[in-house]
């Protein structure tokens, strides 16, 4: 028998304000066509002005809450992943959602790895309840990147929306092979620059060289780690990467031979939320009755930094 961190409860949150690429070219010189050639995105969603990070964070956790059935005070280790902390430097947005919603009795602290966060925080949690500081964890993803957006730059202001992903651990002893099975991850600061929040705090993308860092690195990590487990990529029900561009997405899956019947694609809905893109296309993958109890999931994500890695799951 070993302790593993397993998926008790999944939510979601995605702000009202729709945005489709239609509002987007009435102000910015864009095209549906073009976005969606070249990134597969239709829309994304923003968030309203007196919206923070927080409350797109707890809005997920309650529905990850309800959906697993406990209560608040029921989880005692709280990792929330954002680029995009409440107004203050500090206190961290982790501690904004613990007293949102009343959970008194848990130890909450922010991770900073933006379209990698989800990755880092999953690592963190799996981390503490394995070796029996935690047993019971709330890992999110929120971003409110609306608020870093150059409007008026349509390389990168077509690209990103706000919203927030939520999952649930829970510390079981088990013989099986339930649960996260690993984390893997890595950065490279030589790589810095080419995605970066500039001097007047708006991102700045070189988007040709992420594009390729992310293919090639994101499929070695993506072997590494199958390799590591013994596993290969005809064991893998699931794929569900970080959801940055479509044709980042199906370049991996074609050079690991994963078929288009195994990836779950959402950025098409919501666009890049950076560290909430892989919750929120878990979550939509399992209240849609794709994923079911049992299967196994590649994770994937690479993020300014450069920091990468990858994740195994078994639902």
């Amino acid at each position: 028998m070993s302790i593993r961190s397993q998926i008790i409860g999944v939510g979601s949150y995605l702000p009202e304000r729709k945005i489709s690429n239609h509002e987007l070219s009435q102000t910015v010189d864009t095209t549906h066509e073009w976005i969606v050639e070249r990134t597969g995105i239709e829309f994304r969603h923003f968030a309203s002005h007196d919206q923070k990070a927080s409350d797109l964070a707890t809005a997920a956790a309650q529905e990850a809450l309800h959906n697993a059935g406990i209560k608040p005070s029921e989880i005692d280790l709280i990792v929330v992943a954002t680029s995009t902390p409440d107004d203050n430097t500090f206190p961290s947005t982790a501690v904004s959602v613990q007293a949102k919603l009343g959970c008194n009795n848990a130890f909450a602290f922010d991770v900073s790895a933006v379209c990698s966060g989800y990755l880092v925080a999953l690592s963190t949690a799996d981390n503490y309840l394995r070796t029996g500081q935690a047993k019971t964890a709330l890992v999110i993803g929120a971003e409110k990147l609306s608020g870093i957006l150059d409007m008026e730059d349509r390389r990168t202001c077509v690209l990103f929306g706000d919203g927030a992903g939520a999952v649930i651990l829970r510390a079981e002893e088990t013989d099986d092979e339930r649960g996260v099975l690993g984390v893997y991850m890595h950065s490279d600061g030589q790589f810095r620059d080419i995605l970066h929040l500039n001097d007047k705090c708006v991102i700045s993308m070189e988007g040709k060289e992420v594009f390729r860092h992310a293919v090639n690195k994101l499929t070695e990590s993506a072997l590494a780690i199958l390799a590591k487990h013994q596993i290969t990529c005809e064991d893998i029900d699931w794929f569900i990467p970080h959801q940055a561009n479509v044709r980042i997405i199906n370049a991996i899956a074609q050079k690991l031979n994963l078929p288009q019947e195994k990836i779950i694609v959402t950025v098409d809905q919501h666009a890049n939320t950076s560290a909430a893109s892989i919750p929120l296309a878990l979550t939509h993958a399992i209240k849609t009755g794709r994923v079911k109890r049992g299967d196994l999931i590649l994770h994937e994500a690479i993020g300014a930094g450069l920091v990468w890695g990858s994740a195994l799951v078994r639902y």
